[in-house]
């Protein structure tokens, strides 16, 4: 099967990357209101994150994500950290490589991106559950729990880059690259 990763870089991918998430709503099962939902998905676009859509071999939206730099608790000044604010694969490609691949792409996007101090740290929540907590123990160490306000518990994980890449490299695939970059990478 062949997929491919865009960059959001332009209005037309960053609408599609808004408008697939959107639909999707529900799925995202995030223990939030529709708001701050919403801030979840756009910040990365309107905070100088990036978002990233991967497509499948019919050129269709199979999963979406998006980061911003730094944290809230440090007003976004720890740019030595992204914050993973989305991450969304659809059903049927659950289970597949898309999201090792997706990964992938994202660490060689990173170390692509010149103007961007030394990123060296990954975080992200996930809703707090044995599945998520089991798979996310594989590579990431949980750092915290909280009750969202909105009901239910989320748990944030955290990595070092070095560490995601060493996790990631016995996953090695190459994946193509559409859009404005339109090449070949090997993440």
């Amino acid at each position: 099967m062949s997929r491919y990763f865009s960059i959001c870089s332009t209005y037309m991918y960053q609408h599609r990357y808004m408008d697939f998430l959107l639909a999707h709503y529900k799925e995202l099962n995030m223990p939030y209101n529709f708001p701050v939902t919403l801030s979840y998905i756009s910040s990365p676009l309107l905070m100088g994150g990036g978002a990233i859509l991967c497509f499948d071999d019919q050129d269709e939206i199979a999963g979406a994500l998006g980061y911003i730099h730094g944290t809230g608790e440090h007003d976004y000044e720890d740019r030595h950290v992204i914050q993973l604010q989305i991450a969304f694969i659809k059903e049927e490609y659950r289970g597949s490589r898309l999201m090792v691949e997706a990964l992938q792409f994202l660490l060689q996007h990173i170390d692509e991106q010149e103007e961007i101090e030394s990123v060296q740290e990954m975080r992200f929540w996930a809703v707090k559950d044995r599945i998520n907590q089991r798979l996310f123990s594989k590579f990431a160490k949980r750092i915290g729990s909280t009750e969202s306000e909105y009901g239910g518990s989320i748990d944030a994980y955290a990595i070092y880059l070095s560490e995601l890449r060493a996790y990631l490299s016995s996953f090695h695939r190459v994946s193509r690259v559409k859009g404005a970059r339109d090449k070949e990478v090997t993440p």
